[in-house]
């Protein structure tokens, strides 16, 4: 046995971690406190979503994808919904890709906000966790106004959303939580439509993230977790297959909704952050800087909401169910209601690649269809999985505690990486 051997000794990081992200296990073979290989693990999770998909007909699977990165739930659904309108050939009304993108970009926000609170708690930042789920908690308000439920949403559709923004918001009552000034200023948010609030919230949300800066930003004992920590230069993340704030924070500007634009993306007008050292410093200035133009984009959104009605899923009666009215003066339409519930609708044949700029990257859906009612293959591009698969090239020489500052970064969601 040689000398390196007997002084290496090997640490189990994982599966059930505080700073995990999920149920990783990483097997760390350590040189003291310092890291000489890092091997991560997966199948602990695995949820089995893509065969699970191809036993089902399409429209029963949209929700399926609100569950894989569970932080970034109509951003998965968004990919799925674009494929089978390509491969079929569906018209989204314009009001219904203004309003996906709007929400995209809320959920953007959301799982940025999620990242910026959990990574503080991974480095030791304990009091902006509580700031940044406050800001979260008002966005979840939106996703339930949607559709019902504040997590998995199932509100996109194949030819559009499932129905047009709410005219109200629920109005919080008292409790030991929400009283006095502070309820009446979260009810005089809820007094008019969703717009209306989303307005109140974006008018708002600056300060917010100002705030979160003044926490972070210049606080020495952080800086000195990120600054100059698991540096990924450009051509390395280009080569292990980055995307989304892992690229850009190299300094790649490479952003979906700018260079293959979908939905409404090309019809407002945003920036790209872009990092220069390419470390977990500025992964984390590149993510504040996004959720500063998410914000952008939202305003912008619902000015044209605001000034643009119309419907909001397409009059193709083969995906579009048919209304109440029509189900109980027309028999043929409550038969065409059933029969789309159960069986659903059959695809054309054919292969399609959809990808979205989702918040941890390029979250794609590669779909087979063989003209059933159901896909023939499903395989889903999580980019967690491209990302998690660059960690020992990364954090190799690096101290143990910074295996877990680049695990924060990353932005791992074990339910898309182990799907």
């Amino acid at each position: 046995m040689s000398a390196q051997e007997i002084r290496n000794y090997t640490l189990n990081f994982g599966p059930q971690h505080p700073a995990a992200h999920g149920v990783l296990r990483l097997v760390l073979e350590m040189d003291g406190e310092v890291v000489q290989r890092a091997d991560p693990h997966i199948g602990l999770l695995h949820r089995g979503t893509e065969k699970l998909a191809e036993s089902k007909p399409f429209n029963q699977s949209i929700g399926y994808m609100d569950r894989l990165d569970y932080v970034s739930m109509m951003c998965n659904e968004h990919a799925y919904v674009r494929a089978i309108e390509t491969l079929m050939g569906l018209e989204v009304p314009e009001r219904a890709q203004y309003i996906r993108t709007m929400l995209d970009e809320v959920t953007r926000i959301l799982n940025h906000l999620m990242w910026i609170g959990s990574n503080g708690l991974d480095l030791g930042a304990m009091a902006v966790f509580l700031y940044a789920f406050r800001e979260r908690e008002e966005l979840m308000d939106v996703y339930e106004a949607v559709s019902g439920a504040r997590l998995h949403a199932t509100y996109y559709r194949p030819g559009g959303v499932y129905r047009d923004l709410p005219d109200r918001m629920p109005q919080y009552k008292e409790s030991p939580w929400r009283k006095g000034a502070e309820l009446k200023r979260l009810n005089e948010w809820r007094e008019g439509s969703l717009l209306d609030f989303l307005e109140a919230f974006t008018d708002d949300f600056p300060r917010r993230v100002d705030e979160y800066e003044t926490l972070l930003t210049d606080n020495r004992i952080w800086k000195q977790r990120t600054v100059g920590i698991g540096v990924v230069p450009p051509d390395m993340a280009l080569a292990w297959g980055m995307s989304g704030p892992m690229l850009r924070g190299s300094g790649i500007a490479w952003d979906l909704r700018k260079k293959q634009p979908y939905a409404a993306y090309d019809k407002v007008d945003f920036d790209i952050p872009v990092g220069v050292q390419g470390d977990c410093y500025d992964r984390y200035l590149v993510r504040v800087e996004e959720m500063r133009q998410s914000n952008r984009i939202i305003k912008q959104c619902i000015e044209w909401l605001r000034r643009n009605p119309g419907p909001v899923m397409t009059k193709n009666f083969k995906v579009s169910p048919p209304s109440r009215e029509e189900m109980k003066d027309d028999m043929e339409a409550l038969i065409h209601h059933f029969k789309l519930f159960t069986e659903g609708y059959s695809v054309p044949a054919g292969e399609v690649y959809s990808a979205v700029e989702a918040p941890k990257g390029e979250f794609g859906v590669y779909l087979l269809s063989d003209g059933a009612n159901k896909p023939f293959r499903l395989k889903l591009r999580a980019p967690g999985f491209a990302h998690l698969s660059s960690m020992d090239a990364i954090v190799r020489g690096h101290m143990l505690p910074d295996v877990v500052a680049m695990i924060g970064t990353y932005d791992i969601v074990f339910g898309e990486v182990d799907r």
